[in-house]
């Protein structure tokens, strides 16, 4: 089992940036496939990016290709998404998400694939 918390959210101005962080903690780290997801109110929860146990590979939602990046320290368990060119429409709870697998190079982007969740971290773009 591993438990996973989200930080780094909060309120910034549309073009702006932020960096979001999710730690892990229990089972070793570098045995999930991580995944960031969002969801925003009265919407249903979206994929946003996912990265494979070694990092070799990431996959990304359009809406943030190009200006969101997923990246992974198994050393210090933690998986980042660096956030820039924040667009309002990018306003939504946060979530990072883990899935074991045996497999070092998958990425998962169905979120009923994730095993363990986070409880969310606001992130919050105002015009």
């Amino acid at each position: 089992q591993v438990q996973l918390v989200e930080s780094g959210g909060g309120l910034v101005q549309a073009g702006g940036s932020l960096r979001l962080s999710c730690a892990a903690s229990g089972r070793t780290f570098s045995s999930y496939a991580m995944g960031w997801f969002r969801q925003a109110p009265g919407k249903e929860r979206e994929f946003v990016a996912a990265i494979s146990r070694t990092g070799i590979n990431t996959r990304y939602a359009d809406s943030v290709k190009g200006r969101f990046t997923i990246s992974r320290d198994n050393a210090k368990n933690t998986v980042y998404l660096q956030m820039n060119s924040l667009k309002v429409e990018d306003t939504a709870v946060y979530y990072c998400a883990a899935r074991d697998t045996p497999f070092t190079t998958v990425v998962v982007s169905a979120g009923t694939m994730y095993n363990y969740w986070g409880q969310g971290t606001q992130v919050t773009v105002s015009s």
